[in-house]
């Protein structure tokens, strides 16, 4: 008899017997690894060694257990690739791996005789991802997540950004460029070098503000009645009734006898909805919203 019990449809894995190996620390190319590890690669890592013997990420002195969630699957190695030893374990990894995994600037990969002519002629087969800080001729200039962020107009006031969107954005083109380099392999039969800049990343992610979407004037930066964060009796509450059907539940639910955009993009809207928001708490709002078909999400002060 047949069993007609659904099972869950297993992940692709279509990166399932490509062998990627990385030197690169931090966090972008590491979650790039991660990423690619859950597409199925088999995932090696070269790490510098550290002075008292541990690991050779700083990532694994200053925040362990986001090292620990990133190398789940990893296996992790070490090799002062400044010496003849270290240059040898390199190569030997290199000889089985389809895809190099980098995030040195130019002039450190060519110190280290990894520029890609030599590698390609070795390794006609291997393919490099090389993560960078901002591309062409910016490649040498120092930078971190928050300058990149910073460039592109996502750092408010003095505050931080919430998560490090430079880094992660640029794991996901990383991780993209990877798949990308496979294609390329299988279509013209050898290696292929694609560089990843940290600033594009913060770039592509800043396009909705470049667009005037997430600005104050805009629909989704806080023009709009029924997408923003209001305060609320307990706590916080954030509202994303964009879709004109969204919109008229929740005016119906305020109080508000019209919900066309003018109407939502209306001071009095705003005061009204806010004014309802503030009578209620957040299991209430929840609630509500789960009655009437409101997006919404209760947050603490």
């Amino acid at each position: 008899m047949t069993s007609t019990t659904s099972r869950p449809a297993r992940a692709p894995r279509p990166l399932a017997g490509v062998r990627i190996l990385s030197l690169a620390l931090n966090l972008p190319g590491p979650a790039a690894l991660m990423r690619c590890r859950a597409m199925g690669a088999t995932c090696v890592k070269l790490e510098p060694p550290a002075p008292d013997g541990g690991p050779g990420d700083p990532m694994a002195v200053y925040a362990q257990g986001a090292y620990a969630a990133l190398h789940i699957g990893v296996r992790v190695l070490q090799a002062n690739l400044k010496t003849d030893a270290g240059q040898d374990a390199l190569h030997r990894e290199l000889a089985r791996t389809d895809v190099l995994l980098t995030s040195f600037r130019p002039s450190a990969l060519a110190k280290l005789e990894l520029s890609w002519r030599k590698l390609h002629r070795l390794y006609p087969q291997l393919s490099q991802v090389a993560i960078v800080g901002a591309g062409d001729a910016r490649a040498e200039e120092p930078g971190h997540d928050l300058t990149y962020v910073a460039e592109h107009g996502l750092v408010n006031g003095l505050e931080l950004p919430p998560t490090l969107y430079a880094d992660m954005g640029g794991s996901l083109a990383a991780s993209e460029a990877v798949l990308q380099a496979q294609l390329l392999r299988a279509a013209k039969g050898k290696g292929h070098f694609l560089e990843v800049a940290l600033a594009d990343a913060a770039g592509y992610l800043a396009l909705p503000r470049a667009w005037g979407l997430t600005t104050p004037q805009g629909s989704v930066g806080g023009a709009h009645a029924g997408y923003r964060v209001y305060p609320c009796k307990d706590g916080r509450v954030a509202v994303a009734a964009l879709e004109p059907h969204f919109a008229k539940a929740l005016c119906a639910a305020a109080g508000v006898a019209d919900a066309s955009r003018k109407t939502m993009l209306a001071a009095s809207t705003h005061a009204a909805v806010a004014a309802f928001f503030a009578t209620r708490t957040r299991k209430q709002l929840e609630k509500l919203g789960h009655e009437r078909d409101i997006p919404l999400h209760g947050l603490p002060r």
